[in-house]
């Protein structure tokens, strides 16, 4: 879940240095820049926890992500300069109604266990998503699919879902209406295909690096569980010959301090979070590199937990919060206060950005918040707030954010919020159980588009974990999926939104911008504002 930006550079993804060190198997040659000595390509990065899982269908977070981004390669996929393209897809043909796509494999592709790679592994994983038993993470990223929703809903049958195999390289795919921008849609991980024979053989098999089979450019060499896990390139790979990164250690440390000085000796090469403290002090220096990203730093409501079963009540928090101090003194990273939910980056058809078509929903104001409180206070007949619990993730710099908040509660609206932490993958089934009353989250878009972002609030979304729900936000949703004029589309997301921040069951914190400290010793990194650093083109040109 994550990403943010500036107007401008909402544009794609870009390349630039970073990463190095640390030894391994068969690495690949390069030549050093001062000594013309082959160079070990091999380097460590730091995930700063242990993925929550490493199966695409029930990933949902960008630590996961980060990985199973490296492992998997679906239909489309980024190229190294960040455009949308074929990837297992050899071929794309589309109808001329728009509904239909036939996609034809590239002949000869496997896993990584040698088996064959066809297009009967698509129909099955992504019928596997959609299969109501499998409680999969992202199934309404498929709904878009003619038969799916009703399938994974239970008022329909699978033989009815329109992803058909016709032979080993052919695929058909049928939509309900025609959508342009399917293949963006497309880029989420619940598209991304596993092997039928693994997953039926063990229900386990991606807990440990063993039973692991991948389709991209790299395997799982080793997993040592809260500590490391190594990916090596893949043999089987149909790109191979491209793959300029050998080995990839990935750590799990999670105290910014501890990896901000392993970055500094050398025992990293790539750290993707700097601890707030240090980053006025490396912002002029070579190694760090900042870059706009579509996401959204968030506290999610439970509406249907007291006291914010309330909307006033819910509004109240959002105008106590004083997004500039928290950018400027708290997290200090370039980020941009958030007052909305969508990011900028979207250039709308009016030649501005989306963000700046409407103006902001809420504002800093202690006297509207105390109005609001009070008078959800008398709808719900309350003389006080019961208890609040405010739970978020373990790392130093979130905690620095909900201690801010915390403060800001208590001066702003008289409110005490009591502070709960936890492990990360603790904390993702205490979100998706929807265990909370307020949590921090945040959620970036798997394309640059409105709609990647405000989709996730409708009913029927699988990601949202708020309880909300508003018919009229559907409504607008359903239409813009489907709208083919561009500033139509846009009025309708707009509407979207307007309705998501009258009834608030999530306050958008800040826009984010990603900041790393990356090694002069690598380059070629592709950074993007829509997902993780991509690390396959990477090149080591000094040990």
């Amino acid at each position: 879940m994550k990403k943010e930006l500036l107007a401008f550079v909402a544009l794609l993804a870009l390349a630039v240095p970073a990463l190095s060190a640390c030894g391994s198997d068969k690495p690949a040659a390069s030549s050093d820049q001062q000594t013309g000595a082959a160079v070990k390509q091999v380097m460590t990065a730091n995930l700063r926890g242990e993925p929550y899982t490493l199966d695409p269908a029930f990933a949902s977070d960008t630590t996961s992500y980060w990985v199973i981004d490296h492992l998997y390669e679906g239909l489309y996929r980024y190229s190294q300069n960040g455009d949308i393209s074929e990837g297992a897809a050899e071929k794309v043909e589309v109808s001329p109604d728009g509904k239909t796509y036939t996609f034809t494999l590239h002949p000869e592709m496997k896993w990584s266990n040698g088996d064959p790679l066809t297009a009967h592994d698509y129909e099955y994983s992504w019928k596997r998503v959609l299969n109501p038993q499998t409680a999969a993470y992202e199934p309404s990223a498929l709904y878009y699919i003619q038969g799916a929703e009703a399938y994974n809903t239970g008022k329909g049958s699978v033989d009815d879902v329109q992803i058909k195999a016709k032979d080993d390289r052919t695929l058909i795919v049928g939509l309900k209406d025609p959508i342009t921008y399917f293949p963006k849609i497309m880029m989420s991980r619940a598209y991304l295909p596993v092997n039928k024979k693994v997953v039926d053989a063990d229900k386990n098999w991606a807990s440990e690096a063993k039973g692991i089979v991948t389709n991209g450019p790299y395997t799982v060499e080793s997993w040592d569980h809260n500590s490391q896990l190594t990916i090596a390139k893949s043999q089987s790979y149909w790109e191979k010959e491209k793959v300029t990164m050998e080995t990839v250690h990935f750590k799990m440390v999670n105290e910014a301090t501890t990896y901000y000085q392993m970055f500094k000796t050398g025992a990293l090469d790539l750290i993707d979070s700097l601890p707030i403290d240090v980053i006025e002090q490396e912002k002029e220096k070579e190694e760090f590199k900042s870059f706009p990203d579509y996401s959204i730093y968030t506290y999610t409501f439970n509406v249907e937990e007291k006291p914010f079963t309330n909307a006033k009540i819910r509004q109240a928090f959002s105008y106590a919060i004083d997004r500039d101090i928290l950018t400027k003194n708290v997290t200090k990273g370039g980020q941009l206060p958030a007052y909305g939910y969508t990011p900028f980056g979207v250039k709308t058809p009016s030649g501005k950005d989306f963000r700046e078509e409407v103006a902001p929903y809420y504002q800093f104001d202690t006297s509207k918040a105390k109005q609001l409180l009070a008078e959800g206070l008398k709808e719900e007949g309350w003389t006080e707030l019961p208890p609040i619990t405010l739970k978020y993730s373990t790392a130093e710099n979130h905690k620095k954010i909900a201690e801010a908040l915390q403060e800001m509660f208590k001066q702003n609206l008289g409110v005490q919020v009591k502070l709960e932490n936890q492990e990360w993958k603790t904390y993702i089934d205490t979100f998706k159980q929807k265990n909370f009353q307020i949590a921090r989250m945040g959620w970036g878009g798997d394309y640059l588009d409105p709609l990647a972002m405000l989709e996730l609030y409708t009913g029927k979304s699988s990601r949202n974990f708020t309880n909300w729900a508003n018919p009229k936000f559907d409504e607008l949703i359903e239409k813009a999926k489907v709208e083919q004029n561009e500033e139509a589309r846009m009025k309708l997301l707009h509407d979207a939104e307007t309705i998501l921040m009258q009834d608030m069951p999530v306050i958008p914190i800040y826009f984010n911008n990603e900041n790393y400290l990356n090694s002069k010793k690598i380059e070629g990194i592709r950074f993007s504002v829509t997902g993780t650093p991509d690390l396959r083109w990477a090149k080591r040109v000094a040990e």
